[in-house]
C-alpha cells in the first residue's frame, strides 16, 4: 500500500458542481474523486461510473447541481492509524483508492495499492517515464542565498527536472549541539561541523530557495537530516523528501518520514544488503511511496566500486523505481545508469569546483550538467522498446541505395514460367530482396518482362493496381522524372506533372524528352542536394554558402521557364523548394530563427522569379539527407509559416506527411495546423505519416485523419492542386501513386 498526502487532485467540496467533479476526475486520471465538506470531513466518493449511472436516470441532466447530492456515502474508507495489512485487504478490482481519516473523520491521506504509479509533484517516475534528473546542490551554495538562487537558475537552464538542498538543525542533530569548536571531536567531525556551521541556509532562506525552484518550474526537494528540519519542511509544504544514505538505517526517522505521507527517494550508500531489506520492509509496512537509489558514499567513488548493476538487485528488493546517486567524477556512469534503466539520477551540482567544501570536487558545472541531461535523453531515446525489428526510414533509404534486388535477365511474355537462371541479383535494392528468390522461381510472369526489369512485390502477390481515369474536385498530378514521364502520364487523366529534379537533371537537354507540347500543367520540385554534397540552404548564416544555394535555385527556375514551353496549360508554374534551415547535431536556438527567416526572404528576393511562383514546402522535424537524420528548424511551426507568408506574400506547398510528423513531435493538433496553413496553401503533397519519422506512407497506413483533412481543405484551400507523394510510389510503373489516387478519390 502507498500513502498519498497530495490530496488536492482527489478532493472536491460537497457544494461543488458535478461538472467540476468531472473536470477533477479527468485531471487526476484516477477515475474518482473524494468528497469532503469545508472542514475536511469525509462524506463519500464519486466515480466516473457513479456519474454515468446517474446520467442514465436523468431526463435532463443538470451538471451544475451540487455534487453532494449524488456521491456514494457508503464508500470504503479507513482510519489513518489502522494497520497497513488491514487496509490492504480492502483493495480489490473495484476499490483502488481508499480515503484515510483522522479520529475526527477528516480526510488526511489517500491509500493506493503499491502497484499504483509513483510520482512527486505530479511528475510520474518509473513506468516508462523519462528519468528524473536531480541537481544536488546540497550545501554547495556555501551559505549564500544569492548563490543558491543563481544555482537554481543554472540547474533549470541546464535541463534539471529537480533541484535538491539539504537542511539540518545542528542543535538537535549533533550530540554536542553542533559545536564546531568542540576539541573532543575527531578531525572528520570537526571539519564537517565547521563547514555546516558556516554553510547552512536559514529556514527562511531555504523557503525562498524552494519558492524559486517552483518559479523556475523545477521540482524542489530537500534532504532533512533530523526531525526538527522535517517539521520545518512540513510547515512549508514540500511535495516529497530525499533521505540521505546515512539515515537509511535510522528506522525511527524513516517512520517519522512515512507518517508525512509524502513520497520518499532513499539513497542506500553505506548500507549492507540485509540492512536495505530491513528498511524496505519498514517502508512497505508503513505504506510509503518510495524509490531506491544505488549509491557509493565515497567522495569521489572509484569506478571499480560503482557497481551499477546493483540497481537491478535494488529493483527486485524494493519492487519500486530505482536509480543512481553519483559521487564519482564526470558523467559516464550516469549515462551508463540511464542505459541500464535508471528511473532517477542524482548528481552534485556547483558553480565553481574550486570552492571550499568536499562536495564541489565531485560536482558538475552547469555546462557539464547540460551535457549529462543531453546524454541521458539521447540514451533514453536510443533504448527504444524490445519489440519486433522494423526498418527505420533511414534504413529504408540506405537499403534502397545499397541493397540488392531480383532482376530479370531474359525476355519473358506474361504467363511464361520464371526459372532461377533467368534471375540475377543486382543493386540498387528497389524491388524484391534476394531472399524472395524461392517465391519467384516456378511462378508464371504476371507481365511481359525484358532484361533489366526489376521484380516487385506485385509480381508475386494476388492483387495488382491498374491506373485508370480519376475524378477529383481539384487539379491532380503525379511526380515524374524525365525517364518515366511518357510511361506514367498516359495512364490516367492527369491535370499536371510535377518534375522531381535531381541535380543531374540540370545537366541534360530537356528538349530530348519531348516531341511536342503536352496538354498538361507544370510543377517543378527543386532538388535539395546539388553537386559537391551541397544542400540547398537559403537561410545559411554563411554568406558564401547561401550565395551558392541562390545560384543553384536560379538554375532550377531557369530550367522551369524552359520546360514551361512544353506544357500548353501552364501559365505560371509552381516551383516547390525546401529552403533549408537544417542543422547537424542539434536544433538551432529559438533566438536565431527570426534571422534565418529574414535570410530566406532576402535570398528569394534576390532571385529572378519572372514567369514562376516559388512556394516553400512545410518540413518535417527530422529530414533525411544522405540516408542520415538531421534537424530541421524552419517552416515547421504553423505560426512561423503563417507570419512568413503574410509578411512576404508567399504561398506554401503543404506537405501533409512532413507536417503530421512535426505535429507528432511537438504534440500539436494536426487539425489546428491544417486550419492555420490552409489559407496559405497553393499546392499539396499528400502522403500519410506515423510517429516522428515515418514519412511518405501510403494513404490510410499512417495516422492522418483524411476525412478531417479533406473537409478543412475544401473550405480553406479549395483550388490547391495535389500530387500523391508516396515513398517509392514511382516503382513498378507508378504502382504506389495509383493506389494512393484510388483511395484519395473517396476524400477529394
Amino acid at each position: 500500500m502507498n500513502l498519498d498526502r497530495e490530496m488536492s487532485r482527489y478532493l472536491v467540496l460537497d457544494e461543488a458542481s458535478i461538472r467540476e467533479a468531472l473536470q477533477r476526475i479527468d485531471q487526476n486520471d484516477e477515475g474518482i474523486v473524494v468528497c469532503v465538506d469545508t472542514t475536511g470531513l469525509f462524506l463519500g466518493v464519486l466515480s466516473d461510473g457513479d456519474i454515468r449511472r446517474w446520467l442514465m436516470t436523468q431526463a435532463s441532466p443538470d451538471l451544475d447541481q451540487a455534487v453532494g447530492g449524488i456521491i456514494n456515502r457508503d464508500a470504503v474508507s479507513a482510519r489513518f492509524t489502522d494497520d497497513t495489512a488491514k487496509i490492504e485487504t480492502r483493495f480489490d478490482q473495484v476499490v483502488r483508492l481508499i480515503p484515510l481519516t483522522d479520529t475526527d473523520g477528516r480526510c488526511v491521506a489517500i491509500a493506493r495499492p503499491r502497484s499504483a504509479p509513483y510520482s512527486i509533484s505530479g511528475r510520474q517516475i518509473g513506468a516508462g517515464s523519462p528519468c528524473l534528473l536531480i541537481a544536488e546542490i546540497g550545501i554547495n551554495h556555501n551559505g549564500s542565498l544569492d548563490r543558491a538562487l543563481k544555482m537554481v537558475d543554472a540547474a533549470a537552464d541546464a535541463g534539471a527536472d529537480c533541484v535538491k538542498f539539504q537542511l539540518r538543525d545542528l542543535t538537535s542533530l549533533y550530540s554536542n549541539a553542533g559545536d564546531a569548536s568542540d576539541y573532543r571531536e575527531d578531525l572528520g567531525s570537526q571539519y564537517t561541523l565547521d563547514l555546516l556551521t558556516r554553510f547552512q541556509l536559514t529556514v527562511e532562506e531555504m523557503y525562498r530557495a524552494l519558492d524559486h525552484c517552483r518559479d523556475r518550474q523545477v521540482i524542489p526537494l530537500v534532504t532533512p537530516w533530523d526531525e526538527a528540519s522535517m517539521d520545518r519542511l512540513e510547515e512549508y509544504g514540500v511535495d516529497g523528501y530525499k533521505t540521505a544514505s546515512a539515515d537509511f538505517t535510522n528506522h525511527p526517522f524513516l517512520r517519522a518520514l512515512t507518517l508525512t505521507g509524502k513520497p520518499l527517494i532513499c539513497s542506500t550508500g553505506m548500507t549492507s544488503e540485509s540492512e536495505i531489506r530491513e528498511s524496505v520492509e519498514l517502508l512497505i509496512d508503513k505504506g510509503a511511496q518510495f524509490a531506491l537509489l544505488h549509491c557509493n558514499s565515497t567522495y569521489p567513488t572509484p569506478f571499480k566500486d560503482v557497481n551499477l548493476r546493483y540497481m537491478e538487485t535494488l529493483r527486485e528488493i524494493g519492487g519500486c523505481p530505482t536509480g543512481y546517486s553519483s559521487h564519482d567524477r564526470g558523467i559516464s556512469t550516469c549515462i551508463g545508469a540511464a542505459a541500464l534503466g535508471a528511473d532517477i539520477l542524482e548528481k552534485h551540482f556547483t558553480l565553481d569546483k574550486s570552492m571550499e567544501g568536499n562536495d564541489h570536487r565531485v560536482s558538475l558545472l552547469p555546462a557539464e550538467f547540460a551535457d549529462l541531461v543531453a546524454g541521458v535523453r539521447e540514451v533514453e531515446e536510443a533504448m527504444g522498446r524490445a519489440k519486433s525489428r522494423e526498418l527505420t526510414q533511414g534504413e529504408m533509404m540506405n537499403r534502397e541505395v545499397l541493397g540488392k534486388s531480383l532482376v530479370i535477365n531474359v525476355h519473358l511474355d506474361a504467363g511464361d514460367i520464371i526459372e532461377e537462371p533467368m534471375i540475377d541479383v543486382r543493386s540498387p535494392g528497389r524491388g524484391l530482396q534476394p531472399n524472395r528468390l524461392s517465391a519467384v522461381v516456378g511462378q508464371p510472369a504476371r507481365r511481359a518482362l525484358v532484361p533489366g526489369d526489376v521484380l516487385y512485390p506485385t509480381d508475386i502477390s494476388q492483387t495488382t493496381v491498374v491506373a485508370r481515369n480519376y475524378s477529383f474536385n481539384r487539379p491532380v498530378g503525379i511526380p515524374v522524372r524525365y525517364h518515366d514521364l511518357d510511361a506514367l502520364r498516359t495512364r490516367s487523366n492527369l491535370d499536371f506533372l510535377e518534375f522531381h529534379l535531381s541535380y543531374k537533371d540540370l545537366e541534360v537537354d530537356e528538349a530530348n524528352f519531348f516531341e511536342s507540347p503536352l496538354d498538361l500543367d507544370l510543377v517543378v520540385h527543386s532538388p535539395d542536394l546539388f553537386e559537391g554534397d551541397h544542400l540547398l540552404d537559403l537561410s545559411s548564416p554563411d554568406d558564401a554558402y547561401r550565395k551558392i544555394s541562390i545560384g543553384h535555385l536560379q538554375r532550377v527556375i531557369d530550367l522551369t521557364c524552359r520546360l514551361d514551353s512544353w506544357f500548353d496549360r501552364s501559365n505560371r508554374p509552381l516551383v516547390v523548394v525546401s529552403v533549408g534551415g537544417f542543422s547537424q547535431n542539434a536544433p538551432i536556438p529559438e533566438a536565431e530563427k527570426a534571422d534565418r527567416y529574414k535570410q530566406v526572404a532576402a535570398s528569394l528576393a534576390s532571385l529572378d522569379l519572372s514567369g514562376v511562383e516559388v512556394i516553400p514546402q512545410t518540413m518535417p522535424p527530422f529530414p533525411w539527407y544522405f540516408g542520415g537524420q538531421r534537424f530541421m528548424n524552419l517552416f515547421i511551426d504553423p505560426d512561423e509559416i503563417t507570419a512568413f507568408c503574410l509578411r512576404h506574400g508567399y504561398r506554401m506547398c503543404f506537405d501533409t506527411s512532413h507536417s503530421k510528423l512535426a505535429c507528432n513531435h511537438h504534440n500539436w493538433s494536426f487539425t489546428e495546423f491544417v486550419q492555420r496553413i490552409g489559407p496559405h496553401t497553393a499546392h499539396l503533397h499528400l502522403g500519410d505519416a506515423s510517429g516522428v519519422d515515418g514519412e511518405g506512407l501510403q494513404i490510410l497506413e499512417g495516422e492522418i485523419d483524411w476525412r478531417m483533412l479533406s473537409s478543412e481543405l475544401s473550405v480553406l484551400a479549395p483550388d490547391a492542386s495535389f500530387i500523391p507523394e508516396i515513398w517509392q510510389g514511382h516503382k513498378n510503373d507508378g504502382e504506389g501513386f495509383w493506389r494512393a489516387l484510388e483511395i484519395l478519390e473517396n476524400y477529394f
